[in-house]
């Protein structure tokens, strides 16, 4: 029974061992040799989008010339910060984090998110998402960090997102359907949590915690 028990834990070891390496290698590795890590492979509004090999490749961090924290390069968080400081110079009051924690889950659609200062709108929302918009995916089980992209063009019945480290064979550019049931917009795409949007009123006001307030808020007062 006990060495029954010991060799379960042995292969269950092993497996775990094999599993771990794999996912590793898979990626940390850039098995498409049409491409180098930091080749520009396609561009939004002008704003590069640069091949990243395997989605967990890191080469340092990227920051702007004032010191802003752009994020790893070149994961799909530092295009996303990078096209919103190019196009709008926009930065966020929290510069850190994952793909998964741009999106406040405790959030109703519509609110202000204080963090990323951008408008926040859950897949299912009254308002139609836009060009420009910052689409934020879920976690899953083989990225547990998400993903963001940005929303390059929409119609009645269709997205096109724009993105960074999709992986090594990965198309910067991806269609997804886009449909309204019951006057709510959903975008039918896997694991899509909601879209954040730049508003071109950009906050003034500073809370307390050394965020920015909704600027609907600021307008009123």
């Amino acid at each position: 029974m006990i060495k029954g028990f010991r060799l379960w834990m042995l292969i269950v070891g092993l497996g775990l061992s094999v599993s771990f390496l794999g996912y590793q290698l898979l990626t940390r590795y850039h098995f498409n040799t049409d491409h180098q890590v930091g080749d520009i492979i396609d561009s939004l509004n002008g704003i590069e989008i640069y091949y990243n090999g395997g989605v967990n490749t890191n080469k340092g961090r990227n920051l702007s010339l004032d010191g802003y924290n752009l994020g790893i390069k070149y994961q799909c968080v530092e295009f996303v910060k990078r096209y919103f400081y190019q196009r709008y110079q926009h930065k966020m009051p929290d510069s850190f984090g994952h793909a998964r924690d741009f999106f406040d889950n405790l959030l109703t659609d519509g609110s202000w998110n204080e963090k990323r200062a951008l408008r926040q709108f859950t897949n299912g929302s009254q308002s139609k998402p836009m060009a420009d918009d910052l689409l934020v995916f879920a976690p899953w089980m083989f990225n547990p960090y998400g993903h963001v992209a940005i929303i390059a063009a929409v119609t009645d019945n269709s997205i096109e997102i724009a993105q960074q480290n999709p992986g090594p064979f990965a198309p910067s550019r991806e269609y997804f359907p886009l449909e309204q049931r019951a006057g709510l917009w959903y975008i039918n795409a896997p694991r899509a949590k909601g879209w954040l949007r730049w508003e071109a009123i950009s906050p003034k006001v500073i809370t307390e915690t050394g965020g920015f307030i909704d600027p609907a808020m600021a307008i009123k007062e």
